[in-house]
């Protein structure tokens, strides 16, 4: 009888004894992750760690999120900001910034594309989100996940799972919410048109950027100076040319280290009892609603530079402004390509594609320097 009932307690010990239907739920949502990041490419380097850390939060008795646990540890890079700005520079060393120095007017498009900022910031106070709140759903539009985790780990971190998720699942979902926003608001007419090609830049102008740019930005916002010293800086590392070792250490082993961490994390906070509520579904709405009129607010910028220059600005490069660099602007390639074989806008689209990180960082500054 006394090994029976040992039996028993083992059994009641095991996870399967605490599975709730959440957890199963969840876990099917992580293996969704799985597979857009496995089977359909989708932003594979996030998705399979932030699916994995979901399906790991998510059966009990783990305790890996719980005090002392392995997650909950590396969670504390998350918490103080550290992974997001480590990534930043990172994305800096990886980031060629002449096209936007070529086509110094692409930085407006840059900044149109925070629209969708705009739109989902409105929307989620209508609907019942509190200003900080709103803010964080709203910088979801920006297609920027570090910059959506910074900003949201500051004014609403209770909401970082949903907002991750949606962050991240969005970017990955770029080939497929670009082209219809891109076909509703140009012409076939307007989509061929061919693009001068850019004027080269000067290692000089390469350097001084940089520099420029966090001096500038910095005193005006100066809550953005994390963000946008560590892009800027690893940026000034990539084109210097003095550093290379550097450069390199931060374009590949710091910067997939760090992302293994951050998005491993991050998706151990989808916890069945914070993710599955109404919340998280409204979230998720407003992120695709603050990508596409993103991808909105460029297009129609590109329309009236189309107009002003006399036709010479192909209007779909301003739907790269949306961020997620660079895919967002080969989605404007390939669309070009498919309308005139003749056609390479790819370097063109790079310019607001860029301009959407800062202007993203830029947008976060502002809530920041508001809301705290």
């Amino acid at each position: 009888m006394d090994v029976i009932e040992r039996v028993f307690e083992l059994i009641n010990t095991t996870g399967f004894v605490q599975l709730t239907w959440g957890n199963l739920i969840m876990v099917g949502v992580g293996c969704v992750l799985l597979y857009l990041a496995i089977f359909k490419g989708f932003e594979p380097l996030l998705l399979l760690p932030l699916g994995f850390g979901c399906i790991l939060a998510n059966l009990p008795g783990s305790g890996i999120m719980a005090e002392g646990g392995l997650l909950r540890y590396l969670f504390f890079g998350v918490e103080k900001e550290i992974f997001p700005c480590l990534i930043f520079l990172g994305v800096g060393a990886m980031t060629d910034f002449g096209p936007l120095l070529a086509n110094p007017m692409t930085l407006l498009l840059g900044a149109a594309a925070q629209l969708g900022v705009l739109v989902a910031l409105y929307l989620a106070g209508l609907v019942g989100f509190n200003i900080e709140e709103a803010a964080s759903i709203g910088i979801i539009g920006g297609a920027d996940g570090p910059t959506a985790i910074y900003l949201t780990m500051k004014l609403a971190p209770h909401l970082l799972g949903a907002i991750a998720v949606a962050a991240y699942t969005y970017m990955s979902l770029v080939p497929l919410i670009l082209p219809p926003a891109i076909k509703l608001l140009t012409t076939k007419r307007e989509r061929q048109i061919v693009m001068e090609q850019l004027r080269p830049v000067s290692k000089f102008e390469r350097i001084l950027f940089p520099i420029l740019c966090t001096t500038v930005m910095v005193l005006v916002l100066p809550p953005v100076a994390p963000l946008v010293g560590m892009l800027m800086l690893g940026n000034l590392m990539r084109e210097c040319g003095v550093v290379d070792r550097l450069s390199k250490t931060a374009q590949n082993e710091l910067i997939n280290i760090v992302t293994i961490f951050l998005a491993t994390s991050v998706g151990a906070t989808m916890d069945a009892a914070n993710f599955l509520t109404l919340r998280t579904i409204q979230i998720i709405i407003l992120g695709a609603v603050a990508f596409f009129f993103g991808a909105v607010g460029g297009v129609l910028l590109g329309k009236i530079m189309c107009v002003l220059t006399g036709g010479k600005v192909n209007p779909m490069i301003g739907a790269a402004g949306v961020s997620a660099v660079p895919m967002a602007a080969r989605v404007v390639q390939r669309m070009g390509q498919r309308e005139n074989p003749a056609n390479f806008l790819l370097m063109h689209a790079m310019g607001p594609n860029v301009a959407g990180v800062i202007g993203t960082a830029t947008a976060a500054g502002v809530f920041l320097a508001l809301l705290r």
